[in-house]
């Protein structure tokens, strides 16, 4: 018996030396345990809504500025680590592999034309060139033309706009916001003529696409972002905009002008001033509906 427990021992041994020696990099834990929280998790549901229960609301459009120490997590890492990606390659991995719908960014019906995936890199600058090559097959006749597939850079993307709806529901007695579309802005550069303002370079923004948010969600639920505080509490992208956990100004509200901006009627300070009457308005009326 004591053999036999003997040779037992000997061959659990050699298959656990043969594990360590033959451990492989694909089966390496990076770490303590397997991540699987975010992976499997599901977007929070909104409460049901009716029309008859929205007596007031407003649409609002605001701009989140990804240069913003609080707004950092959507704009890192600007190559993806692992699985983590910025919010920007998650949206254009999303429409690649995932069938996120990406719409025209029209002004006025942000949602009504889809745009390929060829429109998004054209928008974004990444323009296929055609150059003339010498044919190495036949280095003594004539040059041929070779393509130069287009490329382009996420990290590039320095604001989104935001389009929200602020409601009132008298059947919960509650003032509530839904977010309705996403819009990644592009910071390009580029070089003025001559004569106008000396050739210099300027900023140029440019809106990419919109991204139905109610659809993402699923995406931005089971994609996670890098809590500063925590490693072992990694946020969700959803979390992120579901509880506020960015920071951002109005640019816009629903209006008689046209939809006109802000920028469109005032400037500098006065621009501020205005965003914050139209935020502390939202405020005020929800609490004049209270008695005290």
């Amino acid at each position: 018996m004591k053999t036999k427990g003997l040779l037992t021992a000997i061959i659990l041994l050699s298959i656990f030396a043969f594990n360590i020696t033959g451990l492989k990099a694909q089966d390496v834990l990076n770490g303590v345990y397997v991540k699987e929280h975010v992976k499997d998790r599901k977007p929070i549901p909104y409460q049901y809504l009716r029309e008859s229960d929205v007596m007031w609301s407003k649409t609002i459009w605001r701009v989140i500025e990804l240069k913003e120490k609080m707004n950092h997590s959507l704009y890192y890492p600007e190559e993806p680590i692992g699985e983590r990606k910025s919010l920007i390659s998650l949206l254009m991995w999303a429409i690649q592999n995932q069938g996120l719908t990406a719409y025209n960014y029209s002004t006025y019906d942000e949602f009504a034309t889809v745009m390929t995936m060829k429109e998004i890199e054209e928008r974004f600058g990444a323009k296929d060139e055609v150059v003339m090559v010498e044919d190495v097959e036949n280095p003594d006749g004539p040059m041929i033309e070779k393509t130069i597939e287009g490329s382009y850079n996420t990290s590039d993307v320095k604001q989104y706009l935001v389009k929200e709806l602020w409601f009132f529901d008298k059947q919960r007695s509650v003032l509530e916001v839904r977010i309705i579309g996403l819009c990644p802005i592009l910071f390009s550069t580029r070089t003025n003529e001559e004569g106008d303002d000396g050739g210099e370079e300027a900023i140029e923004k440019k809106k990419l696409f919109w991204v139905y948010f109610p659809e993402a969600r699923k995406i931005f639920a089971n994609n996670e972002v890098f809590n500063p505080f925590n490693d072992a509490e990694r946020k969700s992208y959803d979390d992120i905009f579901f509880k506020r956990l960015f920071s951002s100004y109005i640019v816009q509200e629903s209006n008689a002008y046209n939809d006109r901006l802000i920028e469109e009627y005032t400037v500098g300070m006065e621009a501020l001033l205005e965003a914050d009457r139209i935020k502390e308005s939202i405020f005020n009326f929800e609490q004049d509906l209270w008695e005290y």
